[in-house]
């Protein structure tokens, strides 16, 4: 039998999807509830709690827990990437992901650092150089609005990106197309990609960079960017926010029994 605090707290969630609290409404206040018999302070509290970790509410003094207003954004997991998005035109990933949703964007709602910094373990490995070569980091931070959405740095191999676009820190993408057309304009192509996800309880410097809601958790990852001749051009490590993506993939499904078939 599910505890009291799961049972209100799925209750509550069943209200708010089929809208007896809509966006922006207000749910009771804790002590309302607990003189209706839904429990204890402690049970109200942690039903509270369960939601904001869920993405349904945020909770704030003074204003108590209510309904969020914005559905979580579209995070394209492979149109994303599309040639014509990036190298005819200029819809970069992050943008790419905010008009699937239907969403405003600004370009300059992406910022970064960019460092020549030793290879991490897992940076070395993707690129095939020893741990602590010198690589460098891009390390964006996207906001929608003034709230963060996620981080995402990419690890580039110095004879790859020294004195082009990509070692700029203005804010915004790379210039138009951003890094795949900078990559692609100084001959490396790219042609496929793996990417590794995995969801972990974040860091304190992740709560209070991404404005994690307590008890949100974070999707990490990882993706490895490759030219038709297996040449790693990128390794990029992410941190979304748990809630305010949903994960969409659409593909072809791979036959290897056909000849000409390779893995990617």
């Amino acid at each position: 039998m599910a505890p009291k605090w799961r049972e209100l707290a799925d209750r509550l969630a069943e209200q708010i999807r089929r809208g007896d609290y809509g966006p922006g409404a207000q749910l009771p206040q804790i002590r309302d509830l607990v003189e209706q018999g839904e429990g204890s302070k402690s049970t109200v509290h942690a039903a509270y709690k369960a939601l904001e970790a869920e993405g349904l509410v945020t909770s704030s003094r003074g204003h108590g827990t209510v309904v969020r207003h914005q559905a979580p954004l579209k995070r394209l997991g492979i149109a994303r990437y599309d040639k014509a998005k990036w190298r005819d035109s200029d819809e970069v990933a992050f943008i790419a992901d905010r008009v699937a949703s239907g969403r405003a964007y600004k370009r300059d709602e992406q910022t970064q650092t960019v460092s020549l910094v030793p290879a991490p373990a897992a940076v070395a490995e993707a690129h095939g150089l020893p741990e602590g070569a010198s690589v460098y980091a891009r390390a964006r931070l996207v906001k929608e609005g003034t709230q963060p959405t996620h981080t995402l740095t990419s690890y580039y191999r110095p004879e790859h990106v020294e004195g082009t676009r990509i070692v700029d820190p203005a804010p915004g993408p790379a210039g138009r197309g951003g890094g795949f057309r900078v990559l692609y304009d100084a001959g490396y192509e790219i042609d496929h990609m793996q990417e590794t996800l995995f969801a972990r309880v974040p860091t304190s410097a992740e709560i209070q960079l991404l404005q994690l809601s307590a008890g949100e958790w974070v999707v990490e990852l990882h993706r490895t960017t490759f030219t038709a001749d297996g040449t790693v051009v990128e390794h990029a490590i992410g941190v979304h926010a748990a809630t305010r993506f949903a994960w969409t993939y659409d593909f072809d499904v791979p036959d290897s029994s056909k000849s000409g078939d390779k893995p990617k």
